[in-house]
């Protein structure tokens, strides 16, 4: 079976009111933690790379192992999505390789640092819309900056009206929200480019350390999305950032040797709430890489004589398995794999 476009997925997703985790990979082991969790829920599933990824696996290599998972699993719809695409060019040569999905992030300039204007974020988001579309894939926007409420304080570019002053029309906008969504930007944004998926900055960051005590609705702003599904009810929303840092992998990784300090992430019962108002795709990435690195220092604290790479990377497998297939239940894909394929859809 051929790889498939984003937007089928997200269709159906919306369709029979669910999310879908987009999993992040670097090598095989990962894709296969993946594939064998779909296949065991019976999911559809957005397997995605960064450049970061793209440069460590390298292009023939990923493409491949791409390749043979849709062919291992042919009973498995599959996306292979670039993830957070710096510039247009970047999303060329991910369409090049058989990405069927990428992602323009043109929230920040082409440094992948610097929150971008605007108008700057429509220009590059519609010309890669305008290439994709004629090829059959599909496109993630992003409008405001990805980070913690506080974190772009003093980064929020001026020509960009980031701020979702229609949270509290009583009150003026809070400066340190300044990077979040604006829905007027996101409504505007939608209409000009065309985008299949559009990401929304809530409060959620990258990495591990997103929030120093346990987060709440308030923190991730979770009111903002709502209002957003309010204003675009048929685009497909995405919640980057949205690893739940589960404590018992903290501590198994201390109990290790490992230097993993407190920490907190989302919790799955906002990223559900999420999903009931228009959240479709859900980025999940660090909680893998904990249970992956939990595994294998568990491994190597117990077993100190192992060195065959084999000893440690299938329970390193297995690990992100069990986080892979976690997800899949809870966001509410499970099952729908077969339902696409008696729909005819791929």
């Amino acid at each position: 079976m051929p790889l498939v476009p984003m937007r089928l997925v997200l269709d159906h997703a919306a369709a029979n009111n669910y999310g879908v985790a987009a999993l992040n990979v670097n090598n095989m082991e990962q894709i296969q933690a993946i594939m064998e969790a779909a296949r065991e829920t019976d999911s559809p599933v957005i397997i995605q790379a960064s450049r970061g990824a793209r440069s460590y696996a390298q292009e023939n290599y990923l493409r491949h192992l791409m390749i043979a998972a849709s062919e291992l699993y042919p009973e498995i719809p599959v996306v292979m999505h670039q993830d957070h695409g710096n510039c247009p060019s970047t999303c060329y040569s991910a369409i090049r390789n058989g990405f069927t999905s990428v992602m323009m992030d043109g929230s920040l300039l082409e440094d992948a640092k610097s929150p971008a204007p605007y108008d700057y974020n429509v220009k590059v988001t519609r010309e890669v819309v305008q290439v994709a579309h004629a090829l059959n894939v599909s496109v993630e926007g992003e409008v405001g900056c990805l980070g913690t409420v506080g974190q772009h304080k003093e980064e929020a570019p001026k020509a960009a009206s980031t701020v979702p002053h229609d949270l509290d029309l009583e009150q003026e906008p809070e400066p340190e929200m300044a990077h979040l969504t604006d829905p007027d930007e996101a409504e505007s944004f939608v209409k000009e480019t065309q985008v299949d998926a559009l990401a929304v900055a809530i409060g959620t960051s990258h990495g591990a350390y997103k929030f120093t005590a346990q987060p709440t609705g308030e923190v991730l702003k979770m009111a903002l999305i709502e209002e957003i599904h309010r204003r675009l009810p048929n685009t497909h929303l995405v919640m980057h950032g949205s690893s739940s840092v589960p404590q018992d992998l903290q501590d198994i990784i201390n109990k290790n040797g490992g230097k993993i300090k407190q920490t907190w992430g989302v919790p799955v019962e906002e990223i559900q709430r999420g999903i009931k108002h228009g959240v479709r795709k859900i980025n999940v990435d660090t909680d893998n890489r904990l249970a992956m690195t939990a595994a294998i220092r568990e491994v190597f604290m117990k077993s100190p004589d192992k060195f065959d790479p084999r000893d440690y990377l299938k329970p390193a497998r297995e690990a992100m398995k069990k986080i892979c297939l976690a997800r899949m239940v809870q966001f509410g894909q499970a099952g729908n794999a077969s339902k696409m394929r008696a729909a005819k859809l791929f």
